[in-house]
């Protein structure tokens, strides 16, 4: 395994996903006294893993037909636009 890469992408996701909607929903299901934290604990773990899994397939699939250079434009380029997005927004 190659740590370096394994440190890279765990700090990536793991600040990417803090404060994040799948985290919120996890803690206002943790803060109701009737569900076994557990059970919470283990659902968003186990949905995180499945999304992280579909991610790896698609970026798998997607890498065959598309260079990795335009994939990191596309990236970029959407996360700007969902930035400016969230900024302009009308509330």
């Amino acid at each position: 395994m190659d740590l370096q890469l394994f440190a890279t992408v765990f700090s990536t996701v793991f600040i990417a996903e803090l404060g994040d909607k799948p985290q919120l929903a996890t803690m206002l299901y943790a803060s109701d006294a009737s569900h076994p934290r557990l059970t919470v604990f283990a659902a968003s773990a186990a949905a995180l893993v499945l999304t992280s899994g579909l991610g790896v397939l698609a970026g798998s699939f997607v890498s065959e037909y598309v260079d990795p250079r335009w994939i990191r434009w596309a990236a970029g380029l959407g996360f700007i636009a969902v930035g400016a997005w969230v900024l302009l927004g009308n509330d």
